[in-house]
């Protein structure tokens, strides 16, 4: 199943004259279940591509169908439900609450969530558990290292079972072990049948993925599947 197609998207910001083209004519299609970077430099336009996949925004040019929905005419009553149902992001910066505590910032997305409330402590400690993190329950997240961040960001995102998680750049705050064992449990995440994107400008980080777009200048100029 198509979970993602764009077809001929594009997007201009106009407070400049002329309007800045930040993406322009991307034709892609992520079938449900894949494990995909999008890779570039910075400035190319990728951050830009995931906030419109994620529907954190909308393209000015081409059409866009999330999980077989014409984009465009959903409003922004119908997109906030369908990222909170569907979708879940990963930063590069943490975006942990502060002065809170490991299983609270867990907890935090159920709250928004539709799932029985009985049910939410249990899932919070078992995704902690997956990520490797069942000892630091209790810990601020000041006390924590730049790694269990990342995870306890990750452990968040994986709470509500999302469709897709989008992450843009997760590694480029973390020394290289940390970042392997992040990349690792997107792999885990992708082996249960969930779709990940991953936004990267790091070929080795690209290559965890199954396929790699790259873009260049705001324009796809690759889509390499890997063996």
């Amino acid at each position: 199943m198509n979970l993602i197609e764009a077809r001929g998207v594009g997007k201009l910001y106009f407070d400049t004259d002329p309007p800045t083209v930040a993406i322009r004519g991307a034709d892609l299609v992520v079938k449900a279940g894949e494990f995909v970077s999008i890779m570039g430099p910075s400035g190319s336009g990728k951050s830009t591509l995931l906030h419109i996949l994620g529907l954190l925004d909308k393209p000015t040019e081409g059409e866009y169908l999330f999980a077989h929905r014409q984009v465009s005419t959903l409003s922004d009553k119908e997109l906030a439900s369908l990222r909170n149902e569907k979708i879940g992001f990963v930063f590069q910066s943490f975006n942990l609450l502060p002065k809170t505590s490991v299983l609270q910032n867990v907890l935090l997305p159920l709250g928004y969530s539709q799932v029985p409330e009985a049910d939410w402590m249990s899932r919070a400690k078992a995704v902690l558990e997956a990520v490797g993190l069942s000892h630091r329950l209790g810990h601020e997240t000041s006390e924590l290292s730049g790694g269990e961040k990342q995870r306890t960001a990750i452990a968040r995102t994986f709470v509500t079972q999302p469709e897709i998680i989008f992450a843009d750049e997760p590694t480029g705050n973390l020394d290289s072990q940390s970042g392997e064992t992040v990349l690792k449990l997107f792999e885990k995440f992708n082996a249960e049948g969930k779709t990940v994107i991953l936004i990267t400008h790091d070929e080795k980080v690209a290559r965890f993925a199954r396929r790699v777009i790259r873009i260049y200048d705001g324009k796809i100029i690759g889509d390499e599947v890997l063996i």
